[in-house]
C-alpha cells in the first residue's frame, strides 16, 4: 500500500493536481453527452483517495452527464490499493478494474522494474473478490528479459485460473531514452528473439481462446459480453474526451493534446481560465491541424483492422468512396493470398475471392487470427506507402 503521506488527501501535490483537473473539466465545451464510458488510467490512479475520485466524477457528471449504465474503469496495480480504498471507489460508480499484473514470476517482475511481487498479485485478486468486483482485466507482457516460452505459458495459465473477465497481452516496447533502454535493446539478448515473441503471440491466442476468451482485438481477449467498451471507442475511431496532463481528445475531427509536463499543463489550464476562452479553443492548448479525409480514412483502417470483426465495407464505401477501397484491395491482394487478410460476409462467413475479382460491395475486411495480426505492421506499412506516407 502507498505510504500514508504520499497519496490522496494527505498529498498536497495530488490535491493541487485534482484542483487543476477540475478547472479543466469545467471550461471544456460540451460536444457530446452523456458519457457512456469513463476510464481512469495513465500513471497511478490509485494515488487518488475515494473523495478525490468522487469530486472528479461529480465534475464530469455536472458538465457532461454520465449514462446510467456507463462503464467506469480504473487502472490499479497490485500492491497499490486496499480493500477499504477499492470499496470506496466502487461506491462512487467504478464497476471495472484493469490490473497491471505483467507476469507471474518474481524474477521477471524484478527484471521489468515492477514494484509488486507474485504474492501481491494474489492479494490484489483476493481484494477484488472481497469487494465484489467481478468485472476485472489482467494485463500480461511478453518479450520480457530472459522470458522463456515456458514462463509465458505459465503466466497465461495462471491468469486463466484466476478467471478475469478480460485479459490483455502486450509485447514489450522499449521506449528510447528510458532507463529500460539503457540496459536492453530490441532483438538483442537477453530479450527474446522476434521469432520467440511471435511464437508467444500464437501461444496466447491458442491458450486464451481455448479457455473461452474471444480474441476481439489484436492484444485483447474477453469473456462474452465483457469487451472493454471504452477502448472500443478508440478502435472504432469515435470521438472522445481526454483530461489531465498529456491526455488527448478527439472531437469534431480534431485531435487535441494537452501539455506533457506538470508546469506546462498547469499554466495552460490557468491561462485558459484567465482568458475566458473555453477549452480546447483557447489557443494555448497544443492541437493538431484539421484531419483530412485521407488521414481519417487511413486512421480508420489502422484502428479498425485491430479488431477481429474488421471493417464494414458498405460503411467504408459510403464514407470514403468505393474507388478508394479498390485501391486498398489491390494493395492487399498479396497478403490475401498469404492468408493474412480475409473478406467475410456480414455474419462472419469467409468468402473466397478469385485473383483479379473485384472487392465485394458488402461484407467485412479483416486480418486473420493469429497470422494477420502478427504481420499487421507489414500490412499497414504497405497501405500507408500507397498514399505516400
Amino acid at each position: 500500500m502507498v505510504g500514508e503521506r504520499s497519496w490522496g488527501d494527505n498529498s498536497g501535490t495530488i490535491q493541487h493536481y485534482v484542483e487543476i483537473l477540475l478547472k479543466e473539466i469545467s471550461i471544456t465545451p460540451v460536444f457530446c453527452q452523456p458519457l457512456e464510458t469513463v476510464f481512469f488510467g495513465g500513471g497511478t490512479p490509485s494515488l487518488l483517495s475515494p473523495s478525490q475520485l468522487g469530486r472528479i466524477l461529480d465534475a464530469l457528471a455536472q458538465r457532461f452527464g454520465i449514462a446510467e449504465n456507463a462503464e467506469i474503469s480504473m487502472e490499479l496495480d497490485p500492491g497499490t490499493f486496499s480493500s477499504q480504498q477499492l470499496a470506496g471507489y466502487c461506491s462512487l460508480g467504478v464497476n471495472r478494474v484493469s490490473m497491471g499484473v505483467q507476469a507471474f514470476q518474481d524474477q521477471l517482475l524484478r527484471l521489468s522494474g515492477r514494484a509488486h511481487s507474485l504474492a501481491d498479485i494474489y492479494i490484489a485478486v483476493d481484494i477484488l473478490r472481497q469487494v465484489g468486483v467481478s468485472n476485472f482485466s489482467i494485463d500480461l507482457i511478453s518479450g520480457l528479459p530472459y522470458q522463456t516460452l515456458e514462463q509465458w505459458q505459465a503466466s497465461l495459465q495462471a491468469a486463466v485460473a484466476i478467471e478475469p473477465t478480460h485479459i490483455s497481452t502486450y509485447d514489450l516496447i522499449i521506449e528510447p531514452k528510458t532507463p529500460f533502454s539503457r540496459y536492453y535493446q530490441p532483438g538483442v539478448a537477453p530479450l527474446p528473439s522476434d521469432e520467440t515473441t511471435a511464437e508467444m503471440y500464437r501461444i496466447a491466442q491458442q491458450t486464451l481462446t481455448s479457455a473461452g476468451y474471444k480474441h476481439y482485438e489484436i492484444s485483447n481477449y474477453a469473456k462474452p459480453g465483457y469487451q472493454c467498451r471504452h477502448n472500443l471507442v478508440y478502435w472504432q475511431n469515435r470521438p472522445y474526451y481526454g483530461f489531465g496532463m498529456g491526455a488527448t481528445s478527439y472531437l469534431g475531427g480534431h485531435r487535441f493534446t494537452r501539455p506533457r509536463t506538470t508546469r506546462d499543463y498547469y499554466q495552460w489550464v490557468l491561462q485558459a481560465c484567465a482568458s475566458g476562452f473555453p477549452l480546447p479553443n483557447s489557443g494555448i492548448q497544443k492541437h493538431d491541424s484539421p484531419t483530412s479525409s485521407e488521414d481519417i480514412f487511413l486512421e480508420t483502417l489502422m484502428l479498425g483492422l485491430r479488431l477481429q470483426e474488421g471493417l464494414n465495407l458498405t460503411v467504408l464505401a459510403k464514407q470514403f468512396g468505393y474507388e478508394r477501397l479498390e485501391q486498398i484491395w489491390k494493395c492487399l491482394q498479396p497478403y490475401y493470398r498469404q492468408g493474412w487478410v480475409e473478406i467475410t460476409t456480414e455474419d462472419g462467413t469467409l468468402l473466397a475471392i478469385s485473383p483479379g475479382q473485384a472487392l465485394p460491395i458488402s461484407g467485412k475486411l479483416r486480418l486473420s487470427d493469429p497470422e494477420g495480426f502478427l504481420f499487421s505492421n507489414t500490412i499497414l506499412a504497405a497501405i500507408f506507402s500507397l498514399f505516400g506516407y
